[in-house]
């Protein structure tokens, strides 16, 4: 775990799942930068700490934690920990997700529950363990990260599609059952993102280059980490307190509803 910097005491604090690459890891560095002490969790160990350790350089605040956020006990124990560490959370970012493919006739029930478990049943256990923190503070941001895939489908990812689309519900139920305790709830859905996962599908031929992608965006390209960073930057902030219940897609207009 990286050493927390100087001062972080007095920062607000925003926990980040699956923040150690890709998306997640630009919003942490996103988050520090605007004055966030972050406490980024990874499964694989020891890569939030590597994360943590690249915001500190740049002069953030940051520290990393193991845990699958399938399993609720490693959950509470980093949270536990990210209390330690930094004080009470006040930012939740519900990213750790899992996006394999499979065909819904092959795909079998082990298949399905892992992933529901990893990308849905992981943000419950996200949210319920850190929420009263922000009940106790009487204010908060709950941040979700959905898909595309929720919104317009995706071939052979029904397992994905379904654990995404399940966010975007939970988001509306929770936003309406905490409004009155000064916490917002809402998500962002990214499409079409650049990420070390992304490229990895491609190099196998899965999807298509991001070249191809860009002829399909009406902005005419595909989108960066830093698209949804700042998607999550304005969420959290203060001023958003009227913002609450939405789902805020960002994907270069590929998808309008």
């Amino acid at each position: 775990m990286t050493p927390p910097s100087e001062g972080f005491t007095t920062r607000r604090v925003a926990v980040v799942t699956g923040g150690a690459a890709g998306i997640g890891l630009a919003i942490a560095q996103r988050l520090a930068r605007d004055g966030f002490a972050v406490g980024i969790i990874g499964r694989t160990p020891g890569t939030a700490a590597l994360a943590a350790n690249s915001i500190v350089a740049d002069g953030g605040v940051a520290r990393g934690y193991d845990a699958d956020v399938s399993d609720r006990a490693q959950v509470d124990a980093a949270m536990a920990e990210i209390r330690e560490d930094f004080g009470p959370v006040g930012v939740i970012v519900a990213n750790a997700a899992m996006a394999p493919q499979r065909a819904f006739l092959d795909m079998t029930l082990d298949e399905w529950n892992m992933i529901l478990e990893i990308n849905l049943t992981g943000t419950f256990n996200t949210v319920q363990s850190a929420l009263p923190d922000l009940i106790e503070q009487g204010w908060g941001r709950v941040i979700l990260i959905s898909s595309s895939s929720a919104q317009r489908g995706a071939p052979n990812m029904a397992h994905y599609a379904a654990s995404k689309g399940g966010q975007l519900a939970l988001t509306k139920a929770l936003a309406v059952e905490f409004a009155r305790t000064g916490i917002t709830v809402n998500t962002v859905v990214p499409s079409s993102i650049d990420t070390p996962s992304v490229e990895k599908k491609r190099a196998e031929g899965k999807i298509p280059s991001a070249e191809d992608m860009a002829k399909y965006i009406p902005v005419g390209r595909t989108g960066r980490g830093a698209d949804i960073a700042g998607a999550v930057s304005y969420l959290a902030a203060d001023e958003t307190s009227f913002v609450t219940g939405q789902t805020i897609s960002v994907n270069g207009g590929s998808f309008i509803g």
